[in-house]
């Protein structure tokens, strides 16, 4: 069989030898291919460095945090690898990645100017750091391996530096002709997650943050994986936040489209995108599994809908870090091309749109953006609009967050959004706006951002999620 596996830096950090462990466990019986993050906080270090680089540093400051990265890496790599000869060549790759590093960030300080595809560079260290260390632990248990970026692998994209598209076509060619003759040789590849490089010139890019879950799911729908196990520090996908509703329970059986809608509207266990490559295939099983509790089942995500027993409802999830920007007027209503001008502002903003909603009027559009991107959406909009009358008013509120909830029970069944919203009524929360898309999944609104934690917990208790979920049980490959 032919199982793709992804760690993230949680995994990592306790431990590659642990992480090593289990990549064993499968290497013996099939075909193995592990996409590896950086450790845990590695990339905001990295970000705050070359953000430091770009003002003013020392040079005395820069090599210090060289140095403090080497010894933390190879510190690591002590821990989990006894085999002197592998420690000296893990030592020589850090040493000469780290050198890179130093040069990099030297360059943005002399220019004092930090872009976005410096900016990707510097960050793609992190994972470029991690991969030979857990390749050195796995060679250490006798396995044969080799390790690549996620360029080498064959990862290409467009030139949208800090959230890069992949362009899927030469993509899978790349990944085919590069990863497909290693594994028929026998090998466990060990490839670093998240970055990438552009088509044309060979420049490396990311995917974003939490995109080594993406990368996961772009080589195991190029390679045709039979399976794809996200090793998380949970158990599986759960009903909620657990740091918000500590009843919050493991779901054992989701279809893609439930992870997806749970991993878009804020539940942090899978990358939103992560599940779009593998959609197309409908074959691949995908699992999410916890690292430091590997025999536990946790949950599978499978094409097609899941069985349900009791419950309408699989999870509740909340996006905080999110604003909402409305525009209305008079003028808009009956206007041709007006949410096409609202929508090209968003674009032209570079803004990830969340949630729409629209008056049956015509006269108000709201729209649910990241509160980062509120700022420069806002102003863009009234540039936009200057010299119109079809807009009277441009406004925002970036004290808001999104709660979904999730489940293909939700479909057909009559009364669920007014069980939703009058369990929210009664602990007096304020919904804001609602939206439902067709495919009736999902049933989402907005409330302010105080009342996020409140109008979570009473949804779960409503839809009885704190209780034992009762699904029938898939057979598994």
């Amino acid at each position: 069989m032919r199982v793709v596996m992804k760690f993230g830096g949680a995994s990592v950090g306790k431990g590659y030898s642990t992480v090593a462990k289990i990549i064993n466990s499968y290497a013996e019986s099939n075909e193995t291919i592990v996409l590896v993050s950086a450790m845990a906080g590695v990339t905001d270090q990295l970000i705050d460095c070359a953000e430091r680089s770009q003002k003013d540093i020392k040079k005395e400051v820069l090599r210090d945090f060289i140095q403090e990265l080497l010894k933390k890496h190879l510190k690591a790599a002590e821990e989990s690898i006894d085999d002197e000869l592998i420690l000296k060549e893990i030592e020589q790759k850090l040493t000469e990645t780290l050198e890179e590093l130093e040069r990099v960030l030297i360059g943005i300080s002399l220019l004092k100017e930090l872009s976005s595809q410096a900016r990707d560079k510097v960050m793609s260290f992190g994972e470029r750091l991690s991969t030979p260390i857990l390749w050195g632990a796995v060679k250490n248990l006798n396995i044969p391996a080799v390790y690549l970026s996620g360029y080498e692998a064959g990862i290409v994209t467009d030139d949208r530096f800090g959230n890069a598209r992949p362009i899927w076509d030469l993509s899978m060619k790349k990944i085919q002709q590069t990863l497909l003759p290693l594994l028929e040789q026998g090998y466990t590849l060990i490839i670093s997650g998240f970055v990438a490089e552009t088509a044309e010139d060979g420049i490396i890019t990311t995917l974003g943050r939490g995109g080594t879950d993406f990368s996961a799911s772009i080589i195991g729908a190029a390679i045709e994986a039979e399976e794809i196990i996200f090793w998380k520090e949970t158990t599986g996908v759960l009903t909620t936040d657990p740091n918000i509703e500590p009843n919050a329970q493991t779901i054992p059986s989701l279809s893609y489209a439930e992870a997806m809608e749970l991993a878009y509207f804020g539940a942090k266990i899978l990358h939103p995108k992560c599940l779009q490559p593998v959609m197309e295939r409908e074959n691949i099983l995908v699992r999410v599994k916890n690292t430091f509790k590997p025999d536990a089942e946790g949950s599978v995500i499978v094409g097609e809908g899941s069985e349900q027993v009791e419950n309408i409802a699989k999870a509740v999830s909340v996006l905080f870090n999110a604003g909402i920007i409305e525009v209305g007027g008079a003028g808009m209503i009956g206007t041709p091309g007006i949410a096409a001008l609202v929508f090209g502002a968003f674009e032209k903003a570079d803004a990830n749109v969340i949630m729409i909603s629209q008056s049956s009027s015509e006269a108000n559009i709201s729209v649910v953006v990241n509160r980062s991107d509120l700022k420069k959406t806002e102003k863009t909009l009234k540039e936009t609009f200057a010299h119109t009358n079809y807009i009277k008013y441009i406004r925002s509120e970036d004290d808001i967050c999104v709660i979904g909830v999730v489940g293909e029970g939700l479909k057909g069944t009559p009364g669920v959004a007014a069980k939703v919203f009058q369990s929210v009524a009664q602990k007096g929360v304020n919904v804001r706006m609602i939206a439902q898309g067709s495919s009736e999944l999902n049933i989402s609104f907005v409330v302010k951002e105080k009342d996020g934690a409140l109008a979570v917990r009473a949804l779960h208790e409503t839809f009885e999620l704190g209780e034992k979920i009762n699904y029938l049980k898939r057979d598994k490959k």
